[in-house]
């Protein structure tokens, strides 16, 4: 007992770590503010946010297009908001027929315009359909930003904004994510009451 009641407090130190990082890391916020005004803009003029990741940032893509199509903190108009991880029958029909490595990459060739934004999640930043899923949207003059781990890997290089969690670890990766996309979704409700 004592020695789990120790693990756990470890856990949520190395938590908390992460997130003072965050709080002291300037490029963080610009990077976050920013993107906030973008979305809202792509909003404002009649676009969307795409959003996509694998395994648990599947779940955090879906988590933060719920937000921002239903409600945040405030009663508004529905975004436009969409998860490409949630079509079972689109994302088994794409990796069976054209591989794993492209299927957001096919649904933002189908569903991105010229003036959307695409957002990843990725704590290693190297997973191949999501790198994919950015040089099409790249390709089809939508905004791109990834959120990602210390490491960053090459989404760091192909997108137009890059939220970065100081950590290596995967959870605290993603607890970082999560508190980034609810502070997003904060920014964007704003703007757009």
């Amino acid at each position: 007992m004592d020695d789990n009641k120790a693990k756990i407090s470890s856990m949520i130190a190395e938590s908390v770590k992460v997130h003072e990082d965050m709080l002291g890391s300037e490029r963080l916020k610009e990077s976050l503010a920013a993107l906030a005004i973008k979305c809202a803009e792509c909003l404002k003029s009649g676009g969307k946010i795409l959003l996509a990741g694998n395994g648990g940032s599947a779940a955090d893509s879906q988590h933060l297009a719920a937000e921002l199509v239903n409600r945040f903190m405030h009663n508004r108009k529905a975004l436009a908001a969409l998860a490409l991880t949630t079509d079972t029958s689109v994302l088994t029909s794409i990796g069976n027929d054209a591989g794993f490595a492209n299927i957001f990459s096919r649904q933002v060739e189908a569903l991105g315009n010229k003036g959307d934004i695409l957002i990843v999640l990725s704590t290693s930043g190297t997973s191949p359909n999501v790198k994919s899923a950015v040089d099409c949207a790249r390709n089809k003059g939508m905004h791109t930003a990834a959120f990602t781990g210390a490491a960053g890997g090459p989404l760091t290089e192909r997108c137009d904004r890059v939220i970065s969690i100081p950590s290596h670890s995967t959870p605290r990766i993603q607890e970082g994510h999560i508190l980034a996309g609810h502070i997003l979704c904060a920014l964007i409700e704003e703007a757009m009451l």
